[in-house]
């Protein structure tokens, strides 16, 4: 039975490294929020993540798709519809990042509190 390959984040060479840094992408991780509701057309979640620009999400979503995380869905229309999904392997980020969102809504006040101090002893 072959063996599994050891991965580790901190070293410099390790391929994980890649994948961490899409995912601690703040697009990324708010477009994977935004998807986990279901199905999305481009436009409709332009609108969910507000003030990404139409470039970034195209970006994004290419990534996402390339690392299987999104998987997007082209209907035989006149105009063409395209949707954007979740797969499998996009649904297991969900609870990480939505904890992570959650985590930087109730601790606002603290972080600024912070950076005002920090920003008034430099």
């Amino acid at each position: 039975m072959p063996e599994h390959p050891t991965f580790d984040i901190l070293t410099a060479t390790c391929p994980s490294r890649t994948s961490l840094a899409r995912i601690a992408n703040k697009w990324t991780a708010m477009v994977v929020i935004a998807l986990s509701s279901g199905r999305l057309r481009f436009r409709d979640l332009r609108t969910t993540v507000d003030g990404i620009s139409p470039k970034v999400l195209t970006d994004t979503l290419r990534d996402l798709e390339r690392d299987g995380i999104v998987t997007r869905h082209v209907y035989a229309e006149v105009p063409p519809r395209v949707e954007y999904e979740l797969t499998a392997l996009g649904r297991t980020l969900h609870a990480p990042l939505q904890a992570l969102g959650i985590w930087a809504e109730e601790h606002i006040t603290e972080v600024l509190a912070a950076r005002e101090s920090y920003d008034a002893h430099t």
